[in-house]
């Protein structure tokens, strides 16, 4: 009887345990989302989640910031947002490109294979800058297996690019596309670059149902 009682008193507290610990998130995640436009309180939740998860799996990360991308918003609208996570502030938002047979303005599809020119979704890992043909950019390290593992083998960077730019939407109903490269504006990819450089992540989100069911970064409780 006392074996029973303490287990069911130690079930009682991991529960609550963990609803407190939904419950932060929860008003992390309202908090940053009212301070722009567009984000969504459920994607920061899980990017936040994502955050937490990939310290207590090893990730090892610099900075309390996480950039969000949201690809099931259309490409014409900002859906890219550095986020800083203890300030609970949007340090920078952009428009950014989704990969050339990912979609038009919107994004419908993704992979992971070399020489697709498609979006990959998930967790990246930041890594050090480059100059190339696009000027400043940033390597990115794709930490889930299956969805974005490919990443520096399909050359998968952060860089800034003309094409992605009010003007260009206004012309053709959608900014340009890359070759799978998350590509912002211009003249924030380097300020956006140097604010998340050498060991920050980048989550990537869409509502998959395979990734949102295997994704070992936002399966586990926070």
């Amino acid at each position: 009887m006392k074996k029973f009682i303490v287990l069911s008193l130690l079930f009682f507290i991991s529960n609550n345990v963990l609803a407190a610990k939904a419950t932060v998130l929860d008003i992390k995640a309202k908090n940053i989302s009212t301070k722009t436009t567009n984000l969504k309180p459920s994607v920061v939740k899980l990017a936040m989640r994502a955050f937490y998860n990939s310290k207590r799996l090893g990730v090892r990360t610099k900075k309390p910031i996480i950039t969000v991308i949201d690809y099931s918003l259309p490409s014409t609208k900002e859906r890219l947002w550095v986020v800083d996570i203890e300030q609970e502030k949007i340090l920078y938002s952009s428009m950014v490109a989704h990969g050339k047979y990912s979609g038009e303005n919107h994004t419908t599809s993704f992979s992971n294979r070399v020489g697709s020119l498609q979006t990959s979704i998930g967790l990246f890992l930041t890594e050090g800058t480059y100059f190339g043909q696009d000027g400043y950019s940033l390597y990115m390290q794709g930490l889930e297996k299956g969805f974005n593992d490919n990443a520096k083998v399909r050359t998968i960077v952060f860089h800034g690019a003309p094409y992605v730019s009010k003007q260009f939407a206004n012309a053709a109903g959608r900014i340009g596309r890359s070759w799978g490269c998350p590509a912002v504006e211009k003249h924030l990819a380097k300020p956006i670059i140097n604010t998340i450089k050498d060991g920050t992540l980048i989550f990537a989100f869409y509502p998959d149902r395979n990734w949102l069911s295997n994704s070992k970064f936002i399966n586990q409780s926070a």
